[in-house]
């Protein structure tokens, strides 16, 4: 998968979560990030990427957010571990 591809992903995601009340509070508050943030950094449809791959970190905490999240984006779960994989590079790995 190529940087820009997994960016795609994250930002989806992003959008995703923003439509997900209860999940953008805990997002939010787990994040520090705060609402008038996460406005700007939606400003012109490309979403800010640190707060992209934050979203997507957030929602491969949990199984179900997962499976939810991809299912509505049209995507196998596994793209969107792939996609953190990338946007992880090297010093994302862990291997224990």
């Amino acid at each position: 998968m190529q940087e820009s591809q997994a960016q795609d992903i994250a930002g989806d995601v992003l959008l995703w979560l923003c439509a997900q009340e209860e999940l953008l509070d805990v997002f939010l508050a787990a994040s520090g990030a705060e609402v008038d943030a996460l406005r700007t950094g939606l400003q012109g449809g490309v979403p800010d990427p640190g707060l992209a791959a934050a979203a997507l970190e957030f929602t491969l905490m949990r199984d179900e957010t997962v499976l939810e999240a991809a299912a509505v984006l049209g995507l196998a779960p596994e793209r969107l571990a792939m996609a953190s994989a990338v946007l992880a590079g090297a010093g994302g790995m862990h291997w224990t």
